[in-house]
């Protein structure tokens, strides 16, 4: 093989990876994909506490909101609340005694 040969790989490999760069920084400058960052000092007011699958198809999701939790039954074609405005208390590890 011929040092053009590879030299015209390494540069397709850039090319290639300049398009992928290129394009992931168009997507995610018109929203498509990516988390929004939170600013620094905001309090967070929205997170996930615990995640439990069902079966395939249906999770169990408790979520905080406001120091207030949320119990969410999440399935493929609709979301039901199960429970809402539970208050927030401390988690004790099991075998505790007072």
């Amino acid at each position: 093989m011929d040092l053009e040969v590879y030299l015209r790989f390494v540069l397709a490999l850039i090319f290639v990876l300049g398009l992928i760069g290129g394009l992931a920084l168009l997507a995610r400058r018109f929203g498509f994909g990516g988390r929004m960052i939170v600013q620094a000092g905001m309090k967070q007011r929205l997170s996930i506490c615990e995640v439990r699958p069902l079966d395939a198809r249906h999770k169990l999701v408790l979520i905080t909101r406001d120091e207030k939790e949320h119990l969410l039954l999440i399935g493929p074609t609709n979301s039901l609340v199960i429970e809402g405005g539970i208050a927030t208390t401390a988690v004790t590890g099991q075998g505790e005694q007072a």
